[in-house]
């Protein structure tokens, strides 16, 4: 059996380590079991990888049965069930006795010796001791002989007592010859040739049923590779529909700013002239103060001669009533500017609302879903085939008018849909996007706080969200931990494992700011989640899945947490957190707030739902108080 060992090792498949059954052959050349790769690369998905070499394969490739291993194995196996059946010359089992030759006829008459003739006529089995009367008497030389014929009782024909040497097809039945006068209108043939015959139609079936088996497996291997490309196309589209929204979102925000400092300057402008008249007033005021006094200080005085010469002095002095101008905003200026942006917004609703409200049949799929179609006829075939145009395309929206103040119109210029478009195009447009974002928080991180405070929101605790050992106060913005449970109604918003609570409102686009003292601060997080996150179980801890970021304080350790991965931070003394969340750019901030900002950690994410100011409070005396927007 040692020799056979290095065998046994290249004939097993190395994911179930057992021998080949039904072996396969990949492109890279390693063989495995054909269900064993089948299950690997369902449960594995696109792209597929060789389970030994890890070679990729972006489509799966369509594999064939190794009939060469197949018969090898075979062999192998059944060398190996002998040596381990009969090692030291015992009983060989079943398997080996079915192939084994057939063991000899005994005779009909001695029942000991091996017959070696069978006659027709008397229907028996004789030794060639016992078959001398048939070749010595003249009156068995009528009597037909045959080599000997296994179970004749079972050969014989139950109605005439013959021996059945023909097959009738019609009736699909053996027959001997005096029954071929009932099968007149049959065609009988003798065994052998029916046999014969037979047995080619069986082989031809074999084959074409093989023929269709292959064609199935190539229709499977087909269709899960068209629906990989469906989903990869549809997932390249779904890619560039975001970056158009980010570019549209981009344009806007530029818009906002544009119409904002339009205003602001104008602002400026008019109060840079109130600070000019009140600087003319204050003068003004200072000389009339200063005349005021000199009379004052004059009328005091008792000699004539010197009020006389200052009093007529300080009589030709002038002084007018205060005059003030007229200043007010350019109200035609700002009422333009409003109304540029309220036509923009009338204008995208309405191209959004039309969008919305085109029927169903305007938008016509080539293809019946509920029918396979070839991949000589499928619209979208394998990669390396040449695809046909598609007749059908989708009807193209009509485009939007420019806006008559701002002069530019949102989206690329009108084209038809291909879910096959790649290219550079694409990872151009992704490499701006990225850019674009990463200039934006680059830009955050360095503001100042009274920059930050700008985009400051106020922050309520929803009660409905609080565990029953979550204590609010101070109006819904203060959190502590409670000595005993606080017996909350239930509610299926409500936290019933981790003593946490959640923002009363949610955020879905925009950039906000809030800050969050922290007291005691030993065992509590600050963070955000979607309000599709967890309610019940371990999983439902803030950072511990992945529908929630946060910063922790454990002890003495600082630790950022998301989709339960750990991330150990520096400590810091500062007992004051400032969160900083844009969801149009996708990235939340935590800031440690004292008399500086200092960045404690930042995660860049593409939120897919609306994020609620998360926070998670643990030993007593740990408070959390959101800090008023100043």
């Amino acid at each position: 059996m040692a020799e056979l060992v290095p065998l046994a090792d290249e004939l097993s498949c190395s994911i179930c380590l057992e021998p080949f059954k039904v072996p396969v052959t990949t492109p890279c050349g390693h063989n495995f079991c054909a269900s064993c790769l089948d299950e690997t690369w369902s449960v594995q998905g696109a792209p597929f990888r060789c389970p030994q070499c890890r070679a990729v394969y972006r489509t799966r490739p369509q594999l064939q049965k190794n009939t060469v291993l197949c018969a090898v194995v075979e062999q192998f196996l059944q060398v190996e069930l002998a040596r381990e059946a009969v090692p030291d010359g015992g009983t060989p089992p079943a398997r080996l006795v079915e192939r084994s030759p057939p063991s000899p006829v005994a005779c009909d008459h001695c029942l000991k010796a091996a017959a070696t003739k069978t006659c027709l006529v008397c229907m028996a089995s004789f030794c060639e001791e016992h078959l001398r009367p048939h070749l010595d008497s003249p009156v068995f030389r009528d009597h037909p002989l045959q080599p000997p014929i296994r179970d004749l009782l079972r050969r014989k024909c139950p109605q005439h007592n013959r021996l059945r040497d023909f097959f009738c097809p019609e009736h699909g039945e053996c027959i001997c010859h005096i029954c071929l006068v009932e099968h007149k209108g049959c065609s009988p043939a003798p065994l052998s040739q029916a046999s014969a015959d037979l047995e080619t139609k069986l082989k031809n079936k074999l084959s074409t049923m093989c023929s269709q088996i292959n064609g199935a497996s190539r229709a499977l291997d087909d269709v899960r590779a068209r629906q990989q490309d469906v989903r990869e196309a549809a997932n390249r589209k779904l890619e560039q529909l975001r970056h158009e929204y980010v570019e549209m979102k981009a344009v806007i925000d530029a818009s906002e700013a544009n119409s904002s400092r339009k205003i602001k300057e104008e602002e400026k402008r008019v109060s840079s002239k109130f600070d000019g008249i009140y600087q003319v007033l204050l003068k003004k005021k200072s000389e009339i103060q200063s005349l005021k006094e000199e009379i004052e200080l004059a009328l005091a005085k008792g000699d004539e001669f010197d009020f006389l010469e200052k009093a007529s002095k300080l009589q030709e002095i002038s002084t007018k009533s205060v005059y003030i101008p007229k200043v007010e905003l350019n109200h035609e200026l700002i009422k333009s500017i409003y109304q540029d942006t309220l036509d923009l917004k009338n204008e995208l609703k309405g191209h959004i609302r039309k969008s919305q409200e085109k029927k169903p049949e305007e938008f016509t799929i080539p293809g019946d879903p509920g029918e396979y179609v070839p991949p000589s006829t499928n619209k979208m075939s394998h990669p390396g085939k040449k695809v046909p145009k598609v007749e059908k395309k989708l009807k193209k929206p009509s485009p939007a008018p420019p806006s008559p103040s701002k002069g530019f119109t949102f989206g690329a210029p009108e084209q038809s849909i291909d879910l096959k478009a790649t290219g550079p195009e694409a990872t151009a447009t992704a490499t701006a996007s990225q850019q674009a974002k990463a200039k934006v928080l680059e830009a955050f991180l360095a503001k100042s706080r009274s920059e930050l405070l700008e985009y400051a929101v106020k922050v309520i605790l929803d009660f409905n969200t609080a565990h029953n050992k979550v204590a609010l106060s101070e109006n819904y913005t203060t959190a502590s931990v409670a000595g005993t449970s606080l017996n909350y109604r239930p509610h299926p918003q409500r936290f019933t494992y981790c003593s946490q609570v959640l923002g009363l409102y949610c955020y879905k686009r925009g950039v906000h700011y809030w800050e969050v003292d922290l007291q005691n601060n030993n065992f509590c997080g600050v963070g955000v989640c979607y309000g599709t996150m967890e309610r019940q179980g371990p999983e439902s801890r803030l950072g511990r899945n992945s529908a929630s970021w946060c910063v922790e304080w454990f002890n003495t350790k600082i630790s950022a947490w998301h989709n339960n991965v750990e991330k150990v931070l520096p400590s810091t003394k500062a007992t004051r957190v400032g969160v900083l969340l844009s969801c149009d750019h996708g990235f939340v901030i935590f800031f440690a707030v004292s008399d500086k900002i200092h960045l404690m950690y930042k995660y860049k994410v593409d939120f897919a739902e609306a994020l609620y100011p998360a926070f998670w409070v643990f030993s007593a005396g740990a408070t959390i108080s959101i800090l008023p927007p100043k």
